[in-house]
């Protein structure tokens, strides 16, 4: 026997770092790679989860927001004369992304429906009446909670951005030419064209996948390092939240009717307060009682950091009862970690190279999935590889075709339907569940060709029905300036040539190879 061969067949840690590092990043990649690319697509698409939500409710015109101040008495006075037995308003007052005023009235479940939402033309205040839909929220929530009960679809979404954190370290030293194969790639190599490819795209986006990987960790943090805040706050966390975001309980009612004070000058006093800054939500306990108050949430969309800034007002005085307290260096840090996780700060320009370096991020974990597959091939009649083999396909392609189901759902589904979002998320979940039982029974090959091209033909539908249906179409959008519309369209239409040719050259390849 060969002094290599000895060499191989010891255990990792005995052949020293470099080849401890390999098995470390092949088998971590592949154990939460399906559960990474699920989190990073989803979490790519959220980045235009405001524009999602637009197009997912095609009743909403085109708009310009009016002045806060505007948006916010006409609101104000629309809930009103609406919602005297509410017990809290939540106002999101509208912005270049989103240019209309949301509201969620908050009732006591004795006196009728528990919460209410409603979407308010900006300028009168009138609701504009909409279709019930999940919209961009549920990408966005399902990319960190992955629609499980909260603290375990955290937990496990945590779990994988560590995972992904070492496979990040253990990447780039088990690949100790990293940046010089960045320049290299070789078609048609089989496995070496996938190593190339898988290379490239990692060392491409690189250092966008470690902050958005490492900033995603540090907004949950007080769910998998809570002993500090137990620590200090051992009389539990409602302590900490009143002094982090002070977020007092609400005063109990007095149930003495009087009306509220105008906003606007509130609206000066915030705007003083935060050198210029903007409110962009309002937050109403006790409507139309005297134990009323006013807070005002800063938008969030002016600055790097996530940290709230809020002033807390009496309702019915306008007097100043509280303002955040200036925070400190490490709740800053992490405010400004959270911020940079989310994006909101970002102009149009910024938020697409995000949304591009998530894209590569993706095509980066799919290219280590399909290669770990690809080199193990002579191994593929045993029954892992299988299971590996299919799992591709349902990660992969088949998340694919649920995101292009769940937006073909909105508009398929009547409007008027009473639960359709959940008919949305179901079509969303139950497409995919279809997409694995396909991989599984189907042979590799022929999983893959037919899903590509299911995913080409699903994405294209979709502004298809979209011009059928709402008459909203793609020429109309451009001819009007509808960004949000024609860019949806467009994106959907790439994406399907995407697959498209991806399904041609795939069949090129294996005909050529048959």
């Amino acid at each position: 026997m060969s002094a290599t061969a000895d060499i191989a067949k010891r255990p990792a840690a005995e052949r020293g770092l470099r080849p401890a590092m390999a098995e470390l990043h092949t088998w971590g990649g592949l154990l939460f790679g399906w559960l990474l690319f699920a989190i990073f697509a989803t979490g790519t698409v959220s980045y235009f989860r405001d524009e999602i939500s637009l197009w997912m409710r095609p009743e909403i015109g085109q708009f310009t927001p009016p002045r806060s101040a505007v948006a916010a008495d006409v609101a104000l006075r629309q809930l009103e004369g609406s919602s005297l037995s509410a017990k809290r308003w939540m106002i999101d007052l509208p912005t270049d992304r989103t240019p209309v005023t949301s509201a969620l009235v908050l009732r006591d479940p004795k006196t009728g429906p528990g919460a209410t939402r409603l979407t308010l033309d900006p300028v009168s205040g009138t609701p504009i009446k909409t279709r019930n839909t999940a919209g961009g929220d549920f990408l966005y929530y399902f990319h960190f909670d992955l629609y499980m009960p909260q603290r375990f679809g955290r937990y496990l979404t945590c779990t994988a951005a560590i995972v992904m954190l070492v496979a990040f370290v253990s990447g780039v030293i088990t690949h100790r030419r990293i940046f010089k194969d960045f320049f290299t790639f070789r078609p048609r190599k089989g496995q070496r064209s996938w190593l190339d490819a898988h290379n490239a795209l990692g060392v491409l986006a690189l250092p966008f996948h470690v902050m958005i990987t490492y900033t995603g960790l540090i907004t949950l943090l007080p769910l998998y390092l809570p002993w500090g805040i137990e620590a200090m706050y051992p009389d539990g966390r409602q302590k900490f939240v009143v002094e982090m975001f002070d977020d007092a309980p609400p005063r109990k009612p007095v149930n003495i009717a009087e009306a509220l004070t105008p906003i606007a000058p509130l609206l000066v006093l915030a705007s003083t307060e935060w050198q210029g800054g903007t409110t962009g939500r309002i937050v109403v306990d006790n409507p139309g009682d005297r134990a009323a108050t006013i807070r005002l949430v800063r938008q969030d969309s002016e600055r790097i950091s996530h940290a709230v800034q809020s002033m807390l007002f009496d309702g019915t005085t306008g007097a100043l009862i509280s303002k955040t307290p200036a925070t400190g260096r490490a709740a800053e840090a992490r405010g400004i970690f959270h911020g940079l996780h989310l994006a909101r700060f970002s102009d149009i320009w910024l938020r697409w190279m995000f949304f591009v370096s998530g894209i590569v991020g993706c095509a980066m974990i799919a290219t280590g999935l399909v290669l770990w597959a690809v080199k193990r091939r002579r191994n593929a009649a045993s029954a892992g590889h299988r299971i590996v083999d299919a799992l591709n396909v349902t990660a992969i392609t088949g998340l694919s075709i649920a995101i292009a189901s769940y937006f073909l759902c909105n508009r398929l589904v009547s409007a008027t339907s009473p639960g359709r979002a959940v008919w949305e998320v179901g079509s969303f979940f139950g497409v995919w569940l279809i997409a694995g039982l396909h991989a599984a029974i189907r042979t590799e090959r022929a999983a893959w060709r037919e899903q590509l091209w299911v995913a080409a033909a699903t994405f294209a539908a979709v502004p298809m029905m979209n011009a059928i249906i709402t008459g909203r179409g793609l020429p109309d959008s451009l001819a009007r300036g509808d960004w949000v519309f024609a860019g949806f369209d467009l994106v959907a239409l790439a994406t399907a040539a995407l697959f498209a040719t991806i399904a041609v050259y795939y069949g090129r390849r294996h005909k050529e190879a048959a």
